[in-house]
């Protein structure tokens, strides 16, 4: 198991006491992954004690601003890629079966694309593989990494040794410079129209068909269970 994928993951899940309690092992993988420069791991450490050290609620305030209000810093792989398309759909329903081609089964109603998830798969894989999977996503991973820079959050230090585990190194200056030019999706006034424009959307969509569809909205947790 590559356990700084696993590591990783839980970072990057939602907040919980379970996470804080368990900071210290999660440095000792840190330290211990001789394949993240020095430097990475010593600002990882820094991240993960200052979330230990730091009040839950507080923590959980800023994960859900950052990572639950707009879409250009979700953590949905194929919100980046298809948006709200059909073919999204489809995308879902292939991972689901690479998912289950491996013999992992999702535990209870998850997306598949959520990254941690992903994360938690690949830490299940053969290195090979695993950088496989990394590199087709490596410029969801560098977007994300440069939009959280560009909001001073050290969450990016999860996507930046994302990368280095697979030795990509971004032009990140460059990134930083097109992302500051886009408008910011989580304000109020953004958040309102895009409600407005997905309940047009549904009313249209109504409208054209009464056939009942299936849909691909699920809450999401982590964990996989194995055959």
């Amino acid at each position: 198991m590559i356990k700084i994928f696993a590591v990783l993951a839980r970072l990057m899940d939602y907040p919980t006491a379970e996470l804080i309690e368990a900071r210290s092992a999660l440095i000792d993988v840190v330290r211990e992954e001789i394949r993240l420069p020095q430097s990475l791991r010593d600002s990882l450490t820094t991240f993960i004690q200052q979330l230990g050290t730091g009040d839950l609620l507080d923590a959980q305030e800023d994960y859900v601003s950052l990572f639950d209000r707009g879409r250009s810093l979700s953590l949905l792989l194929f919100e980046h890629v298809h948006g709200e398309s059909r073919d999204r759909g489809q995308a879902m329903v292939d991972l689901l079966q690479q998912y289950r081609d491996a013999g992992l089964e999702l535990s209870v109603k998850e997306l598949p694309d959520y990254i941690p998830l992903y994360l938690e798969y690949l830490a299940t894989r053969s290195e090979a593989e695993a950088a496989q999977g990394l590199g087709d996503v490596h410029p969801i991973l560098a977007l994300l990494s440069a939009r959280l820079q560009e909001r001073g959050s050290n969450y990016h230090l999860l996507f930046d040794a994302l990368l280095a585990m697979i030795g990509i190194q971004p032009n990140m200056g460059e990134l930083r410079g097109k992302v500051a030019t886009e408008p910011r999706d989580d304000t109020a006034a953004a958040m309102d129209k895009v409600w407005e424009e997905e309940m047009v959307a549904f009313v249209e969509d109504k409208g054209a068909s009464c056939r009942p569809t299936q849909s691909t909205n699920q809450t999401h947790t982590l964990h996989f269970r194995e055959n």
